[in-house]
């Protein structure tokens, strides 16, 4: 018996970084401990076995050998490996099965991943952890449909690292995206109280060799379970088989570069999780634990499957980014064709072409070169720097876009020019002669955060040059000096897009401007013919008011007055309208409009049944002048021309829609029927019939006048019911008040449903707390207690098969303010063992908590 095949300074010392990115890294020969490690034939002949596996199975690898996996495994635990590679997909297709007792005189579990290596099956066997939820779907699933909801790279990728981190309970979580120069930065982070930030640092390519990025598109998960762990060797009968390919093994031992690397950071236990995108390795989620660190196949298969499911969230995100900037593109290229003049040149139009473009991309300046001819605007090279950059740019081919954030890098006499242009996208718009539109933009100098010195990646040290590298990753800053910001992927589709645009634009831009002039004088034309029919109905109007409002004034003052009110009725009711977009309005505005421009509403002279109800713009204005009719008939001789007299305002819907509206007055003067019909009358009584194809009927009772009015369905609707002048002002004074409890220092939240635990994060966070501490069960919150200083906290009260009552007793001693959270209402024995405990109900929000911090002030 032999060890697998072993690759030269594993365990010798002599691999350093001038040859890391050969390392096989796949062909270490050893597994982590905590997994034993079993190769089989296609025909279940045992192959190799990890040393440990007498451990964990109470197999010698050197008796097992030449053997039938059979023979040692329970006839179930076959059936069940073999079932799981029937499900295998292809030669990277990785099965787990869970809870399988391989072992026929044991009950002891085990959880299995099994996948194909050359032409053998390797199986992975960890203990089980019986206690883990192996539903994955109802982990991820939730979490995956909040996601849907982010439309920014970022914001997805810091929830994404929340949740991860809520997972696997790493101290560190973060998303780690490759740029196009294969190095990294850190775009999203989640972590424990305590740590330095690494959001925002940047990690040099040769961080992850190319090997590694290779074996991340295949595995996706990879994980370190303590840095300093005793690895198992791989055993075999002999080396004529070689090296084991470890590619898609979990427990795979690491690099002793890689892990040198991790005790320079002070992180124990790692993880990885690849997001690959179109099939290439956009980034990582990165996982940093300080301590040892061993999960269970449940929660490194939910991670797995997150990331996955991620990658695909992602991919939505950046092809909607994409798609907005086509739009934006088609947008821009109408909007070009519409208003280039007609018949003139790109070199008239330049000034209009500038402005759309940089709308689109964001520059210092633009030059257009045309037979020769130079135009700029903004910060661009001058017409003689120009000429020879122009001789250079026409050795390129003549439909390609050019970008570059260095123009010195290819064309050396832009150092001439580099304080006014350090960048520049390049569009031909022209085959013969060449001409192009350019856009500049200035050199930006910026520092750049690395996690370390790039350039100086290793010291000598005591095994000469190996990695005692970097070993500070404190913020190491390096000012980039020559160089623009980078043009985006996006912004070089666009100018793409916009190219063909421009070439359209001079096929085209006589026939597209003469039709715009065409469309512009006919909407015009249109717009005044409008704009004369509304004014002439409005001076058909006031003449027709003055003309019947004459008739019932016995004096000019009066006839000033009677029409100036009608006249400010409708003007009235066109504001109200124009507030509301000249949309639906309610009843209740209109009445109390009206009735405010004569009495104060809050005497209780006006009582109002009415339920709420909106009007169209039509309906609005024809009930103006009738509501207006009534008031003033009131004031005069009505209800509300004494001190004693109430009017009652009632409605009700009917059975077909209809409102029936009604408008009482009682304890005024005595009324007697005029003798005449006069304009007011005419207005309450026909209007609504003529106008809206509704009734009105208007009676002169002795106790005071009374109007009942159907108003039709079709300009009318209705709500709940109406909210009064006094609800509302009491409900914008609640909403305006200022918070009234707010939070200080860490909070602990208590709750085994993840989701909720999130949401009632946020809500902490919002009310001030400076971190949020997470639990799901009774011994994960009485450690957590011991470790931080809270200033408040939420217990959930049932959680699982426990209850959070230990944990209430701990805070409690502890001096710290709490809640309980329940679903199931107030628990009275709770409730007696603690005093002035404070319930909230499920579903809570962030006023609910808010409110219970402040009784608990109060209190």
């Amino acid at each position: 018996m032999t060890k697998d095949t072993q690759i030269p300074g594993y365990n010798d010392g002599s691999l350093d970084l001038t040859n890391c990115d050969r390392e096989p890294i796949h062909l270490l020969g050893h597994v982590q401990s905590f997994a034993c490690l079993i190769a089989v034939t296609s025909d279940w002949l045992i192959t190799r076995a990890s040393q440990n596996t007498k451990d964990f199975l109470g197999l010698e690898p050197a008796s097992i050998f030449g053997r039938s996996l059979t023979e040692f495994f329970s006839e179930q635990a076959i059936h069940d490996l073999r079932s799981r590679m029937q499900l295998m997909w292809d030669e990277d297709a990785v099965e787990r099965a869970f809870d399988i007792a391989l072992l026929p005189d044991s009950d002891e579990k085990f959880d299995v991943a099994i996948h194909r290596s050359g032409a053998e099956i390797v199986m992975e066997c960890q203990k089980s952890d019986l206690n883990r939820n192996t539903d994955q779907g109802s982990v991820v699933r939730p979490i995956i449909g909040r996601l849907k909801n982010e439309n920014s790279v970022d914001a997805v990728c810091q929830q994404a690292s929340r949740f991860v981190r809520s997972l696997t309970g790493f101290d560190r979580v973060m998303v780690y995206k490759f740029r196009p120069d294969d190095s990294g930065e850190v775009i999203a982070e989640t972590a424990r109280a305590g740590l330095d930030p690494f959001l925002g640092l940047r990690y040099p390519a040769s961080d992850i060799p190319k090997q590694a990025r290779v074996l991340y598109k295949r595995n996706l998960l990879r994980i370190i379970s303590d840095v300093d762990d005793k690895v198992s060797p791989i055993l075999q009968q002999s080396n004529n088989a070689g090296p084991l390919d470890l590619s898609l093994s979990a427990s795979r031992a690491v690099s002793p570069i890689h892990l040198e690397y991790l005790r320079n950071m002070g992180v124990k236990a790692s993880m990885s999780i690849s997001i690959v995108i179109r099939g290439k390795l956009w980034g990582m989620f990165a996982c940093h634990h300080y301590e040892p660190r061993i999960l269970n196949y449940g929660i490194r298969s939910a991670a797995e499957l997150f990331a996955q499911m991620f990658s695909f969230v992602l991919e939505r995100i950046e092809n909607d980014i994409e798609r907005e900037e086509a739009v934006r593109a088609r947008i821009l290229h109408d909007q070009l064709m519409s208003q280039l003049a007609e018949g003139q040149s790109l070199a008239q139009n330049f000034e209009v072409i500038s402005d759309a473009m940089r709308a689109l991309i964001k520059s210092d300046g633009a030059a257009l070169w045309v037979d020769g001819e130079f135009l700029n605007i903004g910060h661009t090279p001058s017409k003689d720097q120009f000429t020879g950059l122009a001789r250079h740019l026409n050795v390129h081919p003549s439909s390609q876009i050019i970008a570059t954030n260095c123009i010195a890098d290819d064309y050396p006499d832009a150092i001439q020019f580099q304080d006014k242009a350090a960048g520049m996208l390049v569009l031909p718009v022209s085959r013969t002669p060449r001409d192009y539109i350019v856009f500049f933009r200035r050199e930006l100098v910026q520092e750049v955060r690395w996690a370390g010195n790039p350039e100086k990646p290793v010291d000598v040290g005591p095994n000469g040059v190996r990695l005692t590298p970097r070993g500070s990753f404190a913020a190491w800053k390096e000012i980039v000096s020559g160089k623009s910001a980078d043009w985006t992927a996006g912004e070089i589709a666009g100018a793409e897009a916009l190219r063909v645009t421009l070439l359209e634009v001079v096929l085209r831009i006589s026939d597209a401007a003469s039709r715009e002039r065409v469309r512009s004088q006919e909407r015009q034309e249109l717009l005044i013919a409008e704009l004369n029919h509304r004014v002439r109905n409005i001076l058909n109007l006031i003449r027709s008011l003055v003309s019947q409002s004459k008739q019932s004034a016995g004096s000019i003052s009066e006839f000033t007055e009677i029409i100036g009110g009608r006249i400010h009725a409708l003007a009235r009711a066109h504001d109200q309208l124009t507030n509301k977009n000249w949309d639906s309005t309610p009843l209740r505005e209109l009445v109390n409009t009206e009735l405010e421009a004569y009495i104060g509403l809050e005497s209780g002279r006006v009582q109002c049944d009415c339920p709420e109800v909106l009007l169209t713009p039509f309906a609005f204005s024809t009930l103006a002048l009738v509501i207006h009719e009534l008031t003033t008939n009131s004031v005069k001789y009505g209800c509300l021309s004494n001190d004693t007299g109430v009017l009652m305002l009632s409605g009700q819907k009917a059975d077909n829609g209809d409102l029936i509206f009604n408008w009482k007055e009682t304890g005024g003067p005595a009324v007697q029927a005029p003798t005449r019909s006069g304009f007011g009358s005419t207005v309450i009584e026909r209007s609504i019939p003529f106008e809206l194809k509704g009734e009105a009927n208007v009676r002169f009772e002795v106790n005071g006048l009374e109007a009942n009015m159907r108003i039709p369905a079709e300009v009318v609707e209705f709500a709940e019911r109406e909210v009064t002048a006094t609800e509302a002002a009491i409900e914008a004074k609640e909403d305006a008040k200022p918070a009234s409890a707010s939070l200080s220092g860490p909070a602990l939240v208590v709750e085994d449903n993840m989701i909720i635990a999130l949401d009632a994060e946020d809500m902490l966070m919002a009310l001030g707390a400076d971190s949020v501490e997470i639990a799901s069960s009774v011994s994960e919150a009485l450690q957590l207690i011991e470790k931080y200083d809270f200033s408040f906290a939420i217990l959930d009260v049932n959680l699982g098969s426990e209850t959070s009552e230990p944990i209430a007793h701990k805070v409690k001693a502890s001096g710290i303010p709490f809640v309980f959270a329940t679903g199931y209402g107030e628990s009275q024995a709770l409730a007696d063992q603690f005093e002035r405990v404070t319930f909230i109900q499920k579903p809570y929000d962030q006023k609910a908590v808010q409110k219970a911090i402040a009784e608990m002030s109060e209190s």
